[in-house]
């Protein structure tokens, strides 16, 4: 199982095309993405030791993967209105609901658990870059 190992290359991307670079948040909301967003949600992943362990390492590469497909910040410039306009709608919702950041990704990932001022901070903030477009 250990000879086959997930794809930890970082796809080159345009820095100017990143979301934080693109909407200039609050530093506070820019921690907060870079802390509980930016490893399966851009190409800035970060792969622990535990990565390299199979089965898991598949299960992990196949979540950071999944999360890409469906929102990259490190793409965001490439993105139409609609979509970005969509996608914000879509991270507000999912913070809200409690969804994002996955669970499973706060089991060794605690330091990006959203307290409930946290989490409303991004809402709050997602809501109003969604009215902007």
């Amino acid at each position: 199982m250990q000879f086959f190992q997930i794809d930890k290359t970082q796809p080159p991307s345009d820095p100017t095309d990143d979301f934080i670079s693109q909407l200039s948040p609050p530093d506070q909301v820019a921690d907060l993405l870079k802390r509980s967003c930016y490893d399966c949600h851009s190409y800035k992943t970060e792969y622990p030791w535990y990565t390299s362990v199979a089965p898991l390492s598949w299960w992990i590469g196949h979540h950071i993967k999944e999360g890409r497909e469906h929102l990259n910040f490190s793409e965001w410039g490439k993105y139409t209105d609609r979509r970005k306009r969509h996608k914000l709608e879509e991270c507000w919702e999912e913070v809200e609901e409690g969804l994002m950041p996955l669970s499973s990704y706060l089991w060794v990932h605690g330091e990006a658990k959203l307290s409930q001022e946290q989490a409303s901070l991004l809402i709050d903030w997602f809501k109003e870059q969604e009215n902007a477009f």
